[in-house]
């Protein structure tokens, strides 16, 4: 789905180390975590689980007042949070509702442009190589597919560009024909370890965001650990293409209001975000900040009955929580 540039940079609450515990009971029902084969019905979900904070065992304890700050933000919104951060230098997290499942709209675009790359690597695919399509393919957010139908077609990598860079639905959905449907993608997610993220629709159809149903969604902890595969990690794409997919997302123009808005400005950041309907509003990030290891950060938002730019001020608020507890 559509998910437009904006530059506030505007604070959603104060500072973190002032902040009060607050209670969760306003919150919208959870979707706990389990590796649900695609396909699986609504019906089939697990029972709702209270809110928890992420606790991966044997690393080293954020500060204590990350988890009341994350409590506060949520209360704040009136809906559902979901935050997953992890220093790669040292294995520390902190989450808040880690483990339960949101949609993951058009987060999912950077794990399928990772999915086509590593079919270039193993020699299946080129970049090179032209996908056609037609006016009929064009869906409402398709900038780039719709600047050049005239052309009659794009290239993979300008497909991936555009799918990562301004969110175009057109490119993600003819990628995914290029490797298999969403089942593919899965699979692919699958032979990378995680078992839990899942992909059952093509676009538009994926953003509808139903009250327990777990398909198209993934856990806060899942698209961390994944995405610290792909960017941070050595096994699942080869150099160039890891460079490729880490500059598809710092050239992201769509996050610049949410978690990049928290994050300080000599960090460099790339990220990927997704919105859709019922109040979702997420956003999946890695910053390099200067002479020291990646972090990760997962944030989804689910507030229906707030505005957008609350939303946005909740992303950037998390990262600034972060930056605070890990930079």
């Amino acid at each position: 789905m559509k998910d437009p540039p904006h530059s506030s940079r505007r604070g959603f609450l104060g500072g973190a180390a002032s902040i009060l515990l607050v209670g969760c009971g306003g919150a919208q029902q959870p979707r706990p975590a389990g590796a649900e084969a695609p396909g699986a019905s609504a019906a089939t979900a697990p029972a709702a689980a209270a809110p928890t904070t992420s606790s991966r065992t044997a690393s080293p304890e954020p500060p204590a007042q990350t988890a009341p700050a994350l409590a506060r933000i949520e209360a704040q919104l009136g809906g559902r949070l979901g935050v997953a951060a992890l220093d790669t230098a040292n294995g520390a997290r902190i989450g808040h509702r880690a483990g339960e499942r949101f949609a993951m709209c058009s987060t999912f675009k950077s794990l399928l442009a990772a999915c086509v790359l590593a079919r270039v690597d193993q020699g299946q695919l080129t970049l090179d190589r032209r996908i056609a399509y037609r006016e009929s393919d064009l869906l409402e957010h398709a900038p780039v597919a719709r600047a050049r139908l005239a052309e009659g077609s794009l290239t993979v990598e300008e497909l991936c560009a555009a799918a990562v860079e301004v969110s175009d639905n057109t490119a993600a959905n003819l990628l995914l024909a290029q490797i298999g449907g969403p089942a593919g993608l899965t699979a692919y997610l699958r032979g990378l370890g995680d078992q839990v993220t899942r992909l059952d629709r093509d676009e538009p159809a994926l953003n509808t965001n139903l009250p327990g149903d777990p398909r198209d969604t993934s856990t806060p902890d899942a698209m961390t650990d994944t995405y610290r595969s792909l960017l941070v990690g050595d096994r699942a794409l080869r150099e160039a293409s890891r460079a490729r997919l880490k500059a598809w997302m710092v050239r992201a123009t769509t996050g610049l209001a949410r978690l990049r808005a928290g994050l300080p400005r000599d960090w460099v950041v790339g990220d990927k975000t997704g919105t859709g309907e019922n109040g979702i509003a997420n956003d999946v990030a890695v910053a390099w900040p200067p002479s020291r290891a990646p972090i990760v950060v997962a944030c989804f938002v689910e507030a229906p009955s707030a505005s957008v730019d609350a939303r946005n001020a909740a992303h950037a608020e998390v990262a600034r929580l972060v930056a605070a507890a890990f930079g």
